[in-house]
């Protein structure tokens, strides 16, 4: 199970460089980690970048992989890994979900680079 984290995602809708790289880590649904903190961030990029038609779309999708909702378990995780990586209150959840459901986390966020079970994409650009 792999855990896409918002950026990656958002690296797969523009088509990038990068999105390419991490193509193959979206096709596989059954094997999507989703939590509902990314789907809040998709949402939120899409509604402003594409479009509400876009946004539902692409949550749509989202629901065909597997949803992690927030729960307390995660959230007092995720606060516990605010202070130890020093990580925003949004990526310790995305790191807490994923370390909770045993998934590798996909991201293309360099503060998440060197994190145990991270596989981090540097951006690429042409």
């Amino acid at each position: 199970m792999r855990l896409v984290d918002t950026s990656a995602w958002i690296e797969w809708l523009i088509a990038s460089p990068t999105g390419k790289t991490v193509a193959s880590a979206i096709s596989a649904r059954e094997d999507v980690l989703v939590p509902t903190i990314v789907q809040l961030e998709l949402a939120k990029w899409l509604a402003r970048e594409a479009g509400e038609d876009k946004a539902d779309q692409v949550i749509a999708f989202t629901q065909m992989c597997v949803v992690a909702p927030l729960d307390t378990k995660i959230a007092l995780s995720a606060a516990e890994l605010c202070g130890k990586h020093k990580l925003s209150t949004v990526d310790a959840i995305v790191y807490a979900t994923a370390l909770e459901h045993d998934a590798g986390l996909l991201t293309c966020d360099a503060h998440f680079d060197g994190l145990p079970g991270v596989t981090f994409v540097a951006k690429t650009r042409l």
